[in-house]
């Protein structure tokens, strides 16, 4: 088992490298403690520097770190530490020199290519001096600092004066405050140490020496390098910029090796919270001249620690596959090569252990508890094994719940009755917080914003009953002192103001702070982790409500592509501005692009007009479609719908839930054909372009006057989680213009909370349009036109092409028929040959069933909201149109355009051009089923939707599609 200690064992000794190499090559010597200098006579007494024994270089060894057990962690082990190794001092009579003398250097190479190598002036090759440039690595477990004893002193002599030599950057009178010894003292053996002492716990000074000549003390100092820069080397998964401002070593600083080693450790902490716990440092220090050295931690980062296995030792109840989805961390398997959450994380385990308690109480275990959790880390240094120890105890029904309030607008007894929790089922702490809740919001609803609800317990370990007393305290009622709004920057206050359902003197309603709350968010200018504060007031029966907003984007550029057979490409893009001027205001444009239609609409809506809670919009568009058919495999148009139009809309509130809108539309429809390709003898041809399509051609406009009753209690209506959205809306096409029509349609959705943060929705619509006169000239005509029917297909049901459901005409191509005559052949049944017209319906249905899956935090953070769902419907109810059979069109060989006609009118026979047959088909009630999966990704460029879906029902004719996306962006 893993230790919680950090070991930390860099190289023992002070290893000196090489000087890079200088202008010259002349030979140096290697510096070390064994020069002596000459003896001289001060009063009498012969002063000479004793020898230091040379320091053994041990092989270098990086720091380390061991990741503690989560719960059985020990304390880490003191790491004794000291400037330099220090020797016994030696004394020679009648020499008397009191002093530390540095360690000998080593020389160390640089690893070649290294920001140490280049500063030191070599790429891994030795220079041949060194005295400057020197790479060293910083010893950080040596000793402890204690500075030598001082030989017996001869005499009892007083202390004269005192002299500071070798101070470089430090004044001596800065020096001489730091000691004890003053002139007048008695210099004594005591006294000499304990100046050693001073001066090397200030960690100024790399060595310290004393003499005393007579009472003339001389204290030669020699002092610490300064820091030039600090240097990260190896450091790729954090960078310079997040350990620099975490070490204490800075540019212009001391150098001391408490520092280093207090950074050394704080750099492997930095790593151990990314989960990389077989990191290591090793520090190293380049000499430069004057004094300085530059500072270079070289970092090994090592892999990131997973959590390899998690055993949970001593449940019973449940399985150990169940317990370990209740924790955020997960078992590091090949699945979860994306997931964050199988990284070894000490903070995490122990918030697992909270998840287990919060599961276990609530299934009724009451005693429960995590005895101990202990994390082993393997001896590769690469995975942990984490263990938990628990205890479940018995399990406790509810027993007794009451309701006990001091308010004197509640009776206790009967807010117990209307409690979610009953006697005899099984105690749950999950649902007494709920109920904690929903009381504290049932009182608030009634002016008490503070009222404080309790709830006592009485266990029986005898029964194995846990009774429950809810305890309401008197409060004052409140009311609402003032409303403040910050934060927004760009939004005006009073586009916040007016979505608040209480107003300033109102008397306090949590319901309706809540309501206040849903209808800020489902504006869409500001972030969704957004809730109405509450602070006290300046009286205890007032309250101040605090909207505390982060505006976000409120622009939109939507960009979609995709592949359609029967439009080819497909591109569409909207740029589109929700919170125009801040004023609440909706202003945008979108351009619809594919090889057969192209589409401009420009909107804009007013929500208050004039301030009022009335809304005004307009649309003006204009939309150009061309369908195609094919000739010998190859795409070609067939008739064009130009329509221009515009539309004013305007609605009004009825109820805080409900509102009426009404809306006036006018369009003018043109629907064409090529006559030099469809038209023979000036007519339209129902052999080129078929009978629907004679049909449609025409100029027409619409004078339409509609109106929508829509009920909506949605919590949020970007992000829906609960709630019910109902929309009954009616149009009558006729008060002026040539097309007169009366259309109902119906939508409605209803989403579900489940719980866990799973979302269930069910969405349905449906609609009847009605000729109101026949202008029809055949039998084989509908009275209701072309461009006026409902369509089904994708985006609204998945699984499905554009318009890929309900009625339409197929015309089927022979091959290989007597080019002569035209007999015999094979009919195509590659449904990418087919001319494959919908036709649309005059009624239709859809319904769409969806579970939004929830996902683990950091896919949460992402915007990762991943769904399966099941999509049903269909459009009918058109009259059939005439189809012309199996039919033969041949190349007129004097005009060279198409013609039914086997000779041309000179008598010279037409050559065949295509043999085909029309049928009508997908003219059906019956369900249209599709299921599938979908991902909804709040991507950095915005909204982006994938849907892979497959058709299970269909009827001959319909175009199915497995894969569709859309993207978008914000700004």
């Amino acid at each position: 088992m893993a230790t919680s200690c950090l070991a930390v064992t860099p190289e023992i000794a002070i290893a000196a490298a090489d000087q890079a190499s200088q202008a010259t090559d002349a030979p140096t010597a290697t510096p070390t403690d064994d020069a002596t200098p000459a003896p001289r006579h001060t009063g009498g007494a012969l002063l000479a520097k004793h020898r230091t024994p040379k320091p053994k270089v041990e092989k270098p060894v990086k720091a380390a770190k061991v990741p503690a057990a989560a719960a059985a962690a020990q304390a880490p082990a003191p790491v004794a530490s000291a400037p330099d190794d220090t020797p016994a001092p030696v004394a020679a009579a009648p020499v008397r020199t009191v002093g530390r003398a540095a360690p000998t250097p080593v020389h160390v190479t640089p690893k070649p290519g290294s920001r140490a190598a280049r500063i030191a002036g070599t790429s891994g090759r030795v220079p041949a001096s060194g005295r400057t440039g020197q790479t060293v690595p910083i010893a950080l477990d040596g000793p402890a600092p204690v500075a030598p004893s001082a030989p017996p002193a001869e005499g009892d002599q007083p202390v004269k004066s005192i002299t500071i030599d070798g101070a470089q950057r430090l004044e001596a009178d800065t020096i001489l405050s730091y000691i004890r010894m003053h002139v007048g003292d008695r210099y004594t053996q005591a006294s000499a140490d304990q100046v050693l002492k001073d001066l090397f716990a200030t960690e100024l000074f790399s060595d310290v020496r004393l003499r005393n000549d007579g009472g003339a003390v001389v204290i030669e100092v020699k002092e610490n390098p300064v820091v030039n820069r600090i240097i990260l080397e190896g450091n790729k998964r954090l960078k310079d910029d997040k350990i620099l401002p975490e070490i204490k070593l800075a540019a212009r600083q001391i150098f001391t090796r408490s520092k280093v080693r207090a950074d050394v450790t704080r750099i492997i902490e930095l790593y151990k919270r990314e989960g990389r716990f077989a990191a290591s440092v090793e520090p190293k220090m380049v000499l430069l001249d004057q004094n300085r050295v530059d500072i270079v931690f070289e970092i090994s980062e090592g892999p990131k620690s997973k959590v390899q296995q998690i055993n949970i030792i001593g449940a019973h109840q449940f399985s150990v596959t169940q317990l370990r989805a209740e924790m955020v961390t997960k078992q590091a398997r090949s699945f979860r090569v994306f997931s964050s959450g199988t990284s070894y994380d000490p903070d995490r385990l122990a918030f697992d252990q909270q998840k287990l308690r919060q599961f276990y109480l609530t299934q009724g275990y009451a005693d429960f508890r995590v005895v101990s959790a202990v994390a082993e880390l393997t001896p590769d240094k690469k995975d942990f094994i984490v263990t938990y120890v628990v205890e479940e105890g018995k399990r406790y029904h509810f027993g007794d719940v009451k309701v006990e309030s001091q308010l004197r607008d509640f009776n206790g007894e009967a807010l117990a009755k209307k409690l979610s929790i009953k006697k005899g089922e099984w105690y749950n702490a999950k649902a007494v917080e709920d109920t904690v809740d929903q009381l504290t919001e049932t009182v608030g609803s009634f002016g008490y914003a503070f009222a404080d609800v309790r709830p006592d317990f009485q266990r029986s370990k005898d029964k194995l009953t846990m009774s429950v007393t809810f305890r309401i305290a008197e409060a004052p009622r409140v009311y609402v002192e003032r409303i403040d709004v910050n934060g927004n920057t760009l939004t005006e206050d009073k586009v916040v103001r007016r979505e608040f359902r209480l107003s300033e003197g109102d008397a306090f309603n949590s319901y309706q702070i809540k309501r206040s709350s849903n209808r800020i968010k489902s504006l869409g200018y500001f972030q969704e982790k957004f809730a109405i504060e509450q602070k006290p007031g300046t009286t205890p029966d007032r309250v101040a409500l605090e909207a505390n907003l982060e505006e976000k984007p409120t622009g939109q550029l939507q960009l979609s592509a995709g592949y359609s057979s029967l439009e080819s490409f497909i591109f569409q893009a909207s740029i589109q501005q929700n919170n125009f001027r801040g004023r609440g205001e909706t202003i945008g444009t979108t351009l619809n692009y594919s090889a057969y239609s192209k589409a401009v609409q420009l909107n804009f809506t007013e929500p208050y007009v004039s301030d009022k809670n009335v809304s005004l919009g307009v649309d003006v568009y204009r939309r150009d479609t061309s369908s195609f058919n094919f000739y010998d495999s190859n795409r070609n148009t067939t008739y064009r719908q130009n329509t221009t139009g515009f539309q004013v809309r305007a609605g009004v509130p009825l109820t805080e839930f409900s509102s009426l809108i009404g809306r006036y539309t006018l369009n003018y429809d043109q629907v064409t054909l090529d006559q030099a390709t469809y038209y023979i003898n000036g007519q339209c041809s129902v052999y080129l372009a078929g009978q629907y399509l004679c049909d449609a051609i025409g100029n027409r406009t619409s004078s339409i006057l509609g109106a929508s009753y829509v009920y909506d209690t949605l919590d949020n209506r970007l992000h829906p989680t609960k709630g019910t959205t109902f929309i009954l809306g009616g149009d009558i096409a006729g008060l002026g213009g040539s097309v007169k029509y009366a259309r109902a349609t119906i939508n409605a959705a209803h989403y579900v909370n489940v719980g866990h943060g799973f979302i269930f929705s069910l969405r349905g619509e449906a609609g009847a349009i009605h000729a109101l006169e026949n202008n029809a000239t055949n039998a084989f005509e509908d009275p209701v036109r072309l461009t006026d029917r409902f369509f089904l297909g994708e985006p609204q049901i998945r699984g499905f092409d554009i318009r890929g459901v309900g009625p339409r005409v197929l015309r089927k191509f022979y091959t290989n028929y007597n080019p002569t005559n035209g007999n015999g052949g094979t009919l195509g049944t590659d449904q990418n040959t087919f001319v494959n017209d919908a036709l649309g319906g005059k009624y239709y249905y859809l319904g769409h069933a969806e579970l939004e899956i929830p996902l683990g935090s950091g896919a949460r953070e992402l915007g990762l909201r991943p769904s399966i769902f099941m999509d049903a419907g269909a459009v009918w109810g058109v009259t059939a149109p005439a189809t012309v059979g199996t039919t033969i069109l041949y190349t007129d060989a004097v005009t060279g355009k198409s013609t039914t006609n086997p000779s041309a009118s000179n008598g010279t026979p037409n050559a065949i051009a295509q043999k085909f047959e029309e049928d009508f088909v997908g003219d059906s009630p019956r369900p249209r089923i599709s299921i599938g999966v979908g991902v909804n990704w709040n991507s950095p460029f915005g909204p982006f939707r994938i849907d892979i879906a497959k058709a299970l029902t269909f009827v001959n004719g319909d175009t199915r599609k497995t894969f569709s996306f859309n993207v978008g962006t914000q700004f």
